[in-house]
């Protein structure tokens, strides 16, 4: 739901009534993950997608039903044998469809109003929410930022349950993972009891492009297309200007390692090293293996990287660390221009982040049962 918060927050804000359908769970291929939301109000608008288009229908009546009588509902929708094009999932999948009503005074409302006033503010926020259990906590919903105390209500009385589920949450929060959480009915990590859905939202990671070339203004592209915050830093300011890099969120002059070491990164960044230069790549190497980052590349030939590879091992750099480096940077997809160099570093940095393989989808041993397709 927080992926459609710049929108529903307006609702919220209005105090328009409105139900939203949550992907909770996916088996198979599907054409959307968990966290992905479909929102309509009183007068039958529609903001979101949950399935691309194949079972829309079926869950815009879902929610109208949800608004009529108020109560929360959990739908499953997979694929009929029978009939394909029926209500179904034609790509082979199954999901579970969380639908909450969302009145104007609805006990979650403060929850859901918080939760997406956060998200779209940038900030990180994660909303948990009861998917099965008692029938007093199902549909109870907290909203529980980064920082601070959680809003909302589980319907618990003392709190407890509900403590524990900010708790959780809050773990989930800190890693940006979004999934399901088994607790027993006193909150505990205990399966049996509750199921407790967590959507978790987070500013957009960050891709660092170090060097100020041409395959840098394609590369920065590639990863604003694919949700990054992206910033190009280089030493010298003739190369490093906005007229040539207009779609970067930061430029930045300075040394790379000088810059790397003041600058905030997490699990999530992406460090791309296009510099290209022993004098810049290695004391920026150096610093980049060592921070707990998603992905650190370097471009070069084989040759280039071999020979870094032992300017590192000279300043003491060790194997483990230098396994992590992915250079020469990239797939190889036969690429020769700065754009399809481009297009083989995102796709390198999607395989690392998401766990793929990197081969075609077509080949006999390609992991399909894990790759999510549209309908």
């Amino acid at each position: 739901m927080l992926d459609i918060a710049g929108e529903l927050t307006q609702w919220a804000e209005d105090g328009r009534a409105f139900a939203v359908a949550t992907v909770v769970a996916v088996s198979g291929s599907a054409p959307r993950g968990p966290g992905a939301a479909l929102a309509v109000d009183g007068e039958g608008t529609v903001i979101g997608s949950v399935s691309g288009g194949c079972v829309e229908g079926a869950v815009h009546e879902l929610c109208g039903q949800a608004l009529a009588d108020g109560e929360p509902v959990l739908e499953r929708f997979g694929y009929s044998d029978e009939d394909a094009f029926a209500v179904g999932l034609t790509c082979g999948g199954v999901i579970d469809i969380l639908v909450t009503p969302v009145g104007a005074r609805a006990p979650q409302r403060e929850a859901f109003a918080t939760a997406l006033r956060t998200a779209a503010r940038g900030d990180g926020v994660a909303l948990a929410r009861v998917v099965r259990g008692p029938a007093e906590l199902v549909g109870g919903a907290l909203a529980v930022p980064a920082e601070g105390p959680h809003a909302g209500t589980l319907g618990d009385g003392d709190g407890r349950v509900a403590e524990a589920v900010a708790h959780e949450a809050r773990a989930l929060l800190g890693t940006g993972r979004t999934g399901t959480l088994e607790l027993s009915e006193d909150g505990s990590r205990c399966p049996g009891g509750l199921t407790v859905f967590v959507e978790s939202s987070l500013p957009p990671p960050r891709m660092i492009v170090f060097g100020a070339i041409d395959f840098a203004a394609a590369l920065v592209r590639a990863g604003k297309l694919l949700g990054y915050h992206v910033t190009v830093c280089d030493a010298r300011p003739v190369f490093t200007t906005r007229e040539r890099f207009p779609d970067a969120d930061e430029i930045v002059v300075d040394w790379p390692h000088r810059y790397l070491r003041g600058t905030e990164v997490d699990g999530r960044t992406a460090l791309c090293v296009l510099t290209h230069d022993a004098k810049f790549d290695v004391p920026l190497l150096q610093s980049a293996l060592r921070l707990p980052v998603a992905y650190v590349g370097a471009m070069g030939s084989r040759r280039t990287h071999l020979d870094r590879n032992q300017r590192l091992r000279d300043i003491g750099m060790s194997e483990a660390e230098l396994a992590r480096l992915r250079s020469p940077i990239g797939l190889d997809l036969g690429d020769r221009t700065p754009e399809e160099t481009a297009v083989s570093i995102a796709a390198e940095i999607i395989a690392v982040r998401k766990g793929g393989t990197g081969i075609p989808l077509s080949a006999p041993d390609a992991r399909s049962a894990h790759v999510t397709v549209p309908a």
